[in-house]
């Protein structure tokens, strides 16, 4: 296979000029700021809310780049995973002609965004082990397919997607294949990011929400060769991270070992949930998960969502998604959340 990536990229895209700040302009060290229009006499807040953010979040990266390995010029940094989503959709694909490939069940906004896109879907359901069908997707991808979007853990199932298969399609594909790595700090399959040296059309999705805890700061990643950074960097909003996210993500990266911590706890009480569960009369299985999550098969799986929403436990009712009938996801919390639960648990009666 000979990947070019400007084979992909839409014409539009391609002749645009992008905007551009006098402070993304600017090089060097600077005392005094009268280029963007701010309030030069502060903020009420605290004393640099007055400026705008660094466009290119080059501290953040320099810390993400520390702790993942991969160098500052392959980080893309958005407003959570979804934008970096969304701009692949705007980079590569030309609404009602091009389209990409989904295996559901999986992350929604994929979809959405191919909707608000006006890009064609094709779906490519998993097996019925959850995992790829290669030979499903060898034949459902055509000239005007542009993304291959794959969820590993996968989201709403749990399990990791077999890294041969995965490396099937990298190596037979010609467009761009998205892996989203949400969950992967709870995975016991390794990331791929050591792969992007070897595989120009690969692109990794991460995320701060989960394992690291910060999901209110709205911080995605996403890691490529320096050329898809570059067209990332072309469309997207100028100032598209706040200076609030970017100095509360440096802070929170520095504290690795209450991630380990935490992240342990969660993988220990995911085990001691899945055995519980199995212990009560409504449960039917319990899915194999590399994530945060389980997912699990019970008799009349909507009347036992129902009641606990009635006790005020919120779990994610999956029963009319694809492959996933009479399903609850169910998130590992504390392990006095998980206590309670189970003990809602055990007094439902069908």
């Amino acid at each position: 296979m000979k990947f070019n990536l400007e084979n992909l990229v839409r014409d539009n895209i391609k002749k645009m000029k992008a905007y551009s700040s006098a402070r993304h302009e600017f090089k060097g060290e600077a005392s005094i700021f009268l280029d963007a229009n701010e309030n030069s006499f502060g903020s009420p807040l605290q004393e640099n809310y007055n400026r705008y953010p660094d466009p290119l979040q080059l501290k953040l990266k320099e810390k993400i780049s520390s702790i993942k390995g991969v160098p500052s010029q392959n980080i893309f940094l958005g407003n959570g995973s979804d934008e970096a989503i969304d701009l692949l959709f705007r980079i590569f694909c030309t609404p009602d002609k091009d389209n990409v490939l989904i295996f559901p069940p999986t992350y929604g906004m994929y979809e959405v965004c191919a909707a608000m896109n006006d890009v064609i879907v094709k779906q490519v359901p998993l097996l019925q082990n959850f995992q790829l069908d290669l030979e499903a997707i060898e034949q459902a991808i055509d000239i005007n397919t542009k993304l291959i979007f794959i969820c590993s853990p996968n989201n709403p199932t749990g399990n990791s997607l077999n890294r041969n298969d995965i490396e099937v399609i990298l190596n037979n594909f010609d467009g761009l294949v998205v892996i989203d790595e949400a969950y992967i700090n709870y995975a016991r399959q390794k990331s791929f990011i050591s792969g992007l040296t070897e595989y120009p059309n690969l692109v990794i999705l991460q995320t701060l929400s989960k394992a690291w805890g910060l999901a209110g700061l709205r911080l995605g990643m996403a890691f490529a060769g320096e050329p898809v950074i570059n067209y990332f960097n072309k469309i997207k909003y100028p100032y598209n991270i706040n200076t609030s996210t970017q100095e509360l993500a440096i802070e929170a990266l520095g504290n690795i070992s209450s991630i380990n911590n935490w992240t342990k706890t969660i993988v220990e009480q995911k085990e001691w949930l899945k055995n519980e569960l199995l212990e009560l009369p409504g449960t039917q299985f319990v899915y194999p998960s590399d994530a945060n999550f389980i997912l699990v098969k019970m008799k009349k799986a909507k009347n036992v969502y129902d009641y606990l929403c009635g006790k005020g436990i919120v779990v994610r009712d999956r029963t009319t998604t694809m492959l996933c009938d009479d399903c609850l996801r169910i998130t590992i919390g504390t392990p006095e959340e998980n206590k309670q639960l189970i003990n809602v648990l055990k007094e439902y009666t069908a």
